[in-house]
């Protein structure tokens, strides 16, 4: 079988600019062409020299990792570490669709002859198959790409719940908060935090009037028998959050908390963090749930 290391090098040029094209489309990275070509260009020679070299070095897996280090690296430049990672993860991701679409029309092309040494396969079938199997790959991870993202909806982002407080019910939709990692700080206890106008039916409207007195000590506008009953269940909890990275919020533990979802299931043991405002214009959600609080 006769193998012409130009057209080696030029199929795996193209092959690695489309998988690097497709990588950096899902990255949402900005593709800079010069970048890419020099990466394929480098992928295409390690190819070339694969096949050419006697020495068993070109199929070690340490080397394979920092050819891909480097490739990584010319095409996206990553500023982090954790950029990197997330690059060379999709890149092999890639990869390995696009390798496994090219097999498969390799095996329908059926080529007379295939070689394989030091990885690297090489055969009769003609450059259009190639290209096909980097169009077909291509639409494969652009469909499962936007399957995953059609699964991570809006309504998946938001969950109804019911909170009984004082022997009453509130009803409210809240968002699902994955930075949500509120605790009360002595008892480890999980936080929902809610606007302070949904709670008027479950406590006394001087202490939510008064929120930011009582986070101070200041009970002189709360009546002494309302002091007496709340004074001893308020909890105090600290937050961060954008702008304000030493807040402190009121709660009070709920008696139950109900989450709906595509089931119901209860919380017994949920504090309930009282927020002086609104969290949006429109009212879309009235409360924030942490991540926590989903696992059933």
């Amino acid at each position: 079988m006769t193998i012409y290391i130009d057209i080696v090098f030029f199929e795996n040029l193209i092959m690695n600019s489309i998988i690097l094209i497709a990588t950096g489309i899902i990255l949402k990275q900005k593709l800079n062409w010069i970048r890419i070509l020099l990466a394929s260009s480098l992928g295409a020679i390690y190819s070339i020299l694969s096949y050419i070299s006697e020495l068993k070095i070109y199929s070690n897996l340490i080397l394979k990792i920092i050819l891909s280090i480097l490739i990584i690296y010319i095409a996206y430049n990553p500023q982090t570490i954790k950029k990197l990672w997330k690059s060379i993860l999709i890149f092999y991701l890639t990869s390995f669709v696009f390798g496994g679409a090219a097999f498969a029309l390799i095996y329908i092309v059926k080529p007379q002859e295939i070689l394989m040494k030091n990885g690297l396969f090489l055969g009769t079938y003609p450059l259009k198959t190639v290209i096909l199997a980097a169009v077909v790959a291509f639409i494969v991870l652009v469909a499962a790409f936007t399957i995953v993202k059609s699964k991570i909806s809006k309504k998946d982002m938001f969950c109804d719940i019911e909170i009984e407080l004082n022997s009453k019910k509130i009803e409210t939709r809240a968002m699902i908060d994955t930075g949500n990692l509120l605790k009360e700080p002595i008892t480890n206890t999980p936080v929902i935090v809610m606007e302070h106008t949904l709670l008027y039916e479950c406590i006394p409207k001087e202490i939510l009037d008064n929120l930011e007195n009582v986070l101070g000590g200041d009970f002189e506008k709360i009546p002494e028998e309302i002091k007496k009953e709340y004074i001893s269940r308020l909890k105090l909890i600290p937050f961060s959050s954008l702008g304000k990275q030493n807040g402190m919020l009121v709660g009070i533990k709920a008696d139950n908390v109900k989450i709906i979802e595509e089931q119901e299931y209860e919380k017994k043991n949920v504090i309930i963090g009282i927020y002086n405002k609104s969290f949006t214009k429109r009212g879309e959600y009235r409360a924030l749930i942490g991540l926590e609080l989903l696992e059933n």
